[in-house]
């Protein structure tokens, strides 16, 4: 029989991890076991959860007692093969019982059959780009609400002129009267042409879908009829189904990139929700994303190194799905490649909003900084000595410093 085998952080003040497991087990499957009458425990028993293992941890909370980690099996006839139903069946009641926090979700080759996976994922996005040696860089735009079209556009220039790989919106850039989405498609595409006649370099401008719900795919759909070449999408405001969606439908042919807002509300704390792995990794990639944004280790909006690479880990780990590329973001600049690549490999998007943006030269210094930096690195050699040759990338170590590399 197949199942879907959940993996929980619990905490018990008297350490009691079998009878509190055996709780969730039954409590979110058949409610009852040993009360109910053989012949009901017969008929049941294809639908009973199963605690699998118990692992007491010797570390303990002051408040909320001693941790363990358990395994309950779930068998998938108990719910429809999708998203909603199994998040519902393995965590939804339970994430209101107090400490207790979902690391993990193992899903069976036959449940995995029903979910898209990235469309292009990262060998897809290298081929459409034309890039296969180092990590993509990506920027973002700045500081454009309440700016015309004329700002966007001459923005969206000086980015692309710096030599990244792909530009996003802002997730907070929404339909409005200035820049609606139409509008911001034809710049995109007006300007990507532009650029690659004049540098030969493909590029990506990844537009903010946003609206209704029930407006969404439409949307997607104009959008790319009108030439948007990728589709920014705030997956945690709208839910990990309809990214689904927007993946699994034939007429969006164009990559996904999920960004993370509101997940820090669902998976921050060490002890209650889901962790940032399962979320920001597994999920997204499961459900479709060919790029997963995610808090950084080095700037102020930080999750801690060993998360954050646990995210990389499951974006890129072997799986019946495309890799999902990981975009480490959030107070990134030149001086912190050396420590990018030493902690995401080639494999990942730097990305870069006021690294970019903030550099003396403006948003086309701000790029070739990144590139050179990037280029050093995988050539073996320090930030410091390239700096000499290049003015870009000397004038950014000024401004920011270049972060001494750990392993």
């Amino acid at each position: 029989m197949s199942q879907l085998i959940a993996t929980y952080l619990i905490h018990d003040q008297k350490g009691h991890f079998a009878k509190k497991a055996e709780g969730i087990a039954l409590g979110l499957t058949v409610g009852s076991w040993t009360n109910l009458p053989l012949l009901d425990q017969e008929q049941l028993k294809k639908h009973k959860g199963e605690v699998l293992d118990i692992q007491e941890l010797a570390e303990e909370d002051p408040l909320l007692g001693q941790k363990g980690i358990v395994k309950i099996a779930y068998p998938i006839i108990n719910f429809s093969a999708d998203i909603p139903a199994i998040l519902t069946t393995v965590f939804g009641k339970l994430s209101l019982d107090g400490a207790i926090k979902l690391i993990d979700l193992d899903f069976p080759n036959d449940l995995k059959k029903t979910l898209p996976g990235p469309k292009y994922g990262v060998e897809g996005i290298r081929e459409q780009l034309n890039v296969y040696d180092r990590p993509l860089l990506m920027s973002i735009f700045k500081g454009v609400i309440g700016r015309d079209s004329n700002y966007l556009e001459q923005q969206l220039k000086d980015q692309l002129l710096g030599g990244v790989d792909l530009v996003k919106d802002d997730e907070i850039l929404f339909e409005n009267e200035l820049t609606p989405i139409d509008k911001r498609v034809k710049i995109g595409r007006k300007v990507l042409q532009e650029i690659y006649e004049r540098t030969g370099k493909q590029a990506l401008y990844a537009i903010n879908l946003s609206g209704r719900t029930e407006e969404i795919k439409d949307r997607a759909k104009r959008a790319i009829e009108n030439g948007a070449t990728a589709l920014l999408f705030n997956v945690f405001a709208y839910g990990l189904d309809v990214l689904q969606s927007l993946a699994e439908d034939s007429e969006i042919q164009v990559p996904i990139l999920a960004h993370p807002a509101i997940s820090g509300a669902l998976a921050a704390s060490p002890s209650y929700g889901f962790s940032y792995h399962l979320l920001l990794g597994k999920l997204v990639r499961y459900a479709g994303a060919d790029f997963s944004l995610f808090p950084s280790p080095y700037g102020t909006v930080a999750i801690p190194r060993a998360e954050a690479l646990k995210i990389a880990l499951s974006c890129l780990k072997e799986d019946d799905f495309k890799q999902t590329f990981p975009v480490p973001s959030a107070g990134i600049h030149p001086g912190l490649v050396p420590q990018l690549i030493v902690d995401f490999g080639k494999d990942c998007v730097i990305n870069a909003g006021g690294g970019i943006h903030g550099h003396p030269y403006g948003a086309e210094g701000g790029g070739k900084a990144f590139l050179c930096a990037i280029e050093s690195v995988l050539s073996g050699r320090s930030l410091v000595e390239a700096a000499k040759e290049d003015a870009n990338l000397n004038q950014a170590l000024k401004l920011w410093g270049n972060l001494e590399v750990k392993a």
